[in-house]
This record gives C-alpha cells, structure tokens and sequence, in this order.
C-alpha cells in the first residue's frame, strides 16, 4: 500500500493527464459515431466554383447556351452559385414537370432583381409580382379585358386590317425591286396591333423609338447584375453604365404611359362601351374601386407596360425566327406555300376563318418555338421552402431557371433535336399551352403566360399571309446555308443581325 501511495504520488500528475486525455478520446469517438440529429443533404451535381463569385463566370454572353453545355456534363439538374445565392438550372421535360407542375406552389415567385425593381414599378406587373391576391386581381384585370378567348377574337378586324397595310408595303417595295427588311417589319405591325388593341391608337411615328426601348428594355432585364448576387460589388453597376441605362429606359417609358394615360382621361367621357380600350378599363375600374381596393397609378402604368412590352417583343420574335428558318430550309417554305396556296390560292388575303386546316402552318410555328423560345431561360423563380426534386434536396432562398431552349433540343425528347423539322408535330398532339413540358416556350403553371392566345393569332395570319401572297430568297442570291443565325443579346432572344428578304409577288 505505501509502495502504491509513493508511486502515485510520484506519476500522479501523468496519470491525470492520461486520462483526460483518452476521454477526450472517448468523447470524441462517441460524438463521431453517433448518428447526427441532421440528415446529410444530397445536392444536384455542381461544376467547380471560384472564389467569392461562385459560378458567374460560367454564364457568357448567351447564358442558355452555356448552360446548356454545362448541363450535358452535369446532368439535367445542375447546381451553381452565383455569388452566394444557390441557383438551380433545370434541362429536361422531368424535371421542369416536377418543379411548375408537382411544386408550383413552391417556386411560384420570383427572385427580387434590382433591373426588374427600376422598370417594372417595384413588382408591381403581372408577370413579377408575388403570388397573392393582389397578383390574382391584376392577372384577372388583364385576362378579363384582354386576354379572354371572347376579347381576342374581338380584336381580329385589327389584326387583319394592320396585315392587309403590311402586305401593301411589301408589295411597294417588291414593285421597286427592293428588298424587304422584315426584323423592321415584324415589330412595326405587332406594335400597331398591341397599340390599337391595349391604347385605343397607333404610335407609327415613333415606332423606331419603341423599337429602341424595348431593345434596351429586354438587355437590361436578361442582363446578371453581379450586385444582385454580390451587394458588395453592386457599385459595378455605376461604373459600367448598367444602372444609368436602366434609369433612362423606366423614365423614358414612364414619361411616355403619364401621356398615354392623360390623354385616355382627357377623351374617357366620349367613349361608349364598345369602344374602350384596355387603359378605359384600367382607368374605369380605378375610378369605381371594382376590384375592392385602390389600385394606384402606378399599377395601370405597369399594366400597359406588361401588354405592351410583353406583347410586342415575344410575339414578333416568333414571325422573325419563323421566316428565317424558312429561308434555311426551302423544302419546308414550299410545304407551307403548297398548304396555303392549295387551299385558299384564290383568295385576296387570308384570314383568321381560314387558319383552322393549316396543319403545316402551326406545326411551322411549333417547330420554331421549340428551337428559338422567346424567352428561353424563362421567368427566374425562388425556392419557398426546401423541397426534394428527382430525389436532391433544394433549399429554400434557392433560384431556378428553367432551360426551354435545352429542353427543346433534349435528344431524349426529340429525334434530330438540332433540325429544323415541321412534320414531327403533324401526327404529334404535343402544344405550347404549357401541358406538355418537352415544349414550354411560355412557361406552365399558374403563372404561364397568359398572352398565347393572342400572340399566336397574329403569328398565324401573318405568317400565313407571307407565304401565301409572295415567294421569298436571300437577296443576291446568297444561299441559305449562309443566313446568319447569331443571336441577340437580352431577356428575349431576337437575331442579331437584320432578316432581309426579296420578295416575288405571286398572281393566281
């Protein structure tokens, strides 16, 4: 015992020190081992970030092309990061069906964007505004009064009317051998249209003014603000002009929907029924309280710029991609010109009663909102809260885009994606009415576009008038196979270049 005693006095302190030091040991092999009360997260595949920027530098200059590169090596659900803000990118019909379809509620919303903040009036537009009642009044305002089935086909005087005028002039120019210039054409007879229909008047004289803003319009909002995602960063925008830009295009615009307006305020007591416009029933239902609250200035202006801006630049970019897919291609321009001429070869014009047996047409169009959507990254949406999604976890505050232009071009969806082929919707029931996620040109959803209808009108009956009334080549005989394809740069995707076409007029 005092052998004991002597010994521990003399190794006392090692002894101690031996045992804390394995039960830290033990402690920490416990914790190690013990099952955690957090479930590890299983991610999309991610390609390799940088430093402090995440993956921006992954986007380029067409970012659902780079995208869509990226997303052949990472698969169809893709995770980056810009900045700090995880961004999911969605590739293929599955996975766009689970996210608008199975949670739609879920990522109903969109992310807040300091371009969309300046030229939107804070949210306060259809297309961008949260998803609540305030979104539900405004969306049910617009479909009523001018989206409805009824509505469109009460506008189809106008729509055939501004063909006829545009016709005409292709007609003077192909008298004087000149050649037509139809990306000048195109927004010119949609702006005419969407005018008369939403502002009661055309604004023919400044039409190359509209076409300018809504060109900055749309590169602004299709533009990564990096201080969007670095705040820290968010001076960039000073210097390199972004902020400036934006400013000018929402005064520019704003100055031009107060004259609108006071001029609609000045003339409201002359219209009767019948004649209203869609800013008469704005200011209407402004003036009655219909919808059970004050809906400000602000809103009616966002409105306008909804219908106006929306309905002008992805409808004509639709006529513009068309025309020159038909170009590329002479086998399908003879196809369409056979449909039409066979049928109504006789006739002075086309119109809408003779669109419903025009097959080829409308797989024409179909054919080209699969290779150029509009939009082709869509709207961005947010995650509202975490969700699972083909079996990876999406945490809430996560941003989404849906790839449409890949999505189109999915060889597990498409045979020969990259072709330009009309027939394969001639026996296909698939449409872009948002049923059918392999073709989602405007989205699905709740929040699908609610213009299609209308849109698709004016598409068919001038494209239909096109091709029915004159044959068309590149001038100088150029060959197809040299037609420049190069895209715009923006939210919505036009060609870069101008589509210049001769025109030969046809006698029957």
């Amino acid at each position: 015992m005092l052998n004991f005693l002597q010994f521990l006095g003399q190794h006392g302190n090692l002894l101690i020190s031996s045992s804390l030091f394995l039960s830290v040991i033990v402690i920490f092999v416990v914790v190690l081992i013990r099952p955690s009360g957090k479930r590890k997260l299983i991610l999309p595949p991610s390609p390799s970030k940088l430093p402090i920027i995440g993956n921006l530098h992954n986007i380029g200059r067409y970012p659902h092309r780079s995208l869509h590169v990226l997303a052949q090596r990472f698969g169809p659900l893709m995770l980056l990061r810009f900045g700090n803000c995880p961004v999911l990118v969605v590739s293929s019909a599955d996975a766009a069906r689970e996210i608008k379809k199975t949670h739609d509620l879920t990522f109903i919303n969109g992310p807040k964007v300091s371009a969309t903040q300046k030229l939107l009036y804070d949210y306060k537009d259809v297309s961008t505004a949260p998803y609540g009642e305030y979104w539900r009044q405004m969306r049910s305002i617009c479909v009523l009064n001018l989206l409805s089935n009824k509505r469109v086909q009460s506008y189809r005087a106008i729509r055939e009317e501004e063909t006829v005028l545009a016709m005409e002039h292709i007609k003077r120019s192909c008298s004087s051998g000149l050649p037509v210039n139809l990306s000048e054409l195109f927004p010119a007879i949609t702006n005419n249209v969407i005018c008369r229909i939403a502002l009661g008047t055309k604004y023919s004289e400044d039409a190359d003014r509209f076409k300018k803003l809504l060109n900055d319009f749309v590169e602004l909002l299709g533009t990564t603000n990096i201080g969007d995602y670095l705040p820290w960063l968010a001076w960039v925008s000073h210097v390199n002009g972004f902020n400036a830009k934006a400013d000018r295009v929402a005064k520019e615009f704003d100055e031009f929907l107060d004259g609108v307006i006071e001029e609609h305020m000045n003339r409201q007591n002359k219209h009767v029924n019948d004649q209203k416009d869609f800013v008469d029933v704005l200011l209407e239902i402004q003036r009655e309280n219909a919808v059970g609250f004050p809906i400000e200035t602000t809103s009616i202006k966002a409105l306008i710029l909804d219908m106006f801006a929306a309905g002008t630049d992805t409808t004509y970019t639709v006529m513009e991609w068309a025309m020159t897919e038909l170009l590329r291609n002479p086998k399908a321009m003879k196809e369409i010109q056979n449909e039409v001429r066979k049928v109504y070869g006789g006739k002075s014009s086309i119109s809408e009663d003779d669109l419903h047996n025009m097959h080829y047409l409308k797989a024409v169009i179909k054919e080209t909102l699969r290779l150029h959507p509009p939009i082709p990254l869509l709207l961005p949406r947010i995650c509202s809260k975490d969700v699972k999604i083909q079996g990876y976890d999406i945490m809430e505050g996560t941003q989404v885009f849906i790839n449409a232009w890949a999505i189109g071009r999915d060889p597990s969806s498409w045979e020969k994606p990259e072709e330009f082929l009309p027939d394969r919707f001639l026996n296909s029931s698939i449409d872009f009415k948002g049923h059918h996620f392999e073709l989602i040109p405007f989205g699905s959803g709740r929040r699908i576009c609610p213009g299609i209808q209308l849109a698709m009108q004016l598409n068919e009956v001038f494209l239909a008038n096109l091709v029915h009334k004159f044959d068309w080549s590149l001038p100088g005989g150029a060959n197809d196979k040299d037609l420049d394809m190069t895209e715009s740069f923006g939210l919505t995707i036009h060609k870069s270049s101008p589509l210049i076409a001769t025109a030969n007029q046809c006698s029957f």
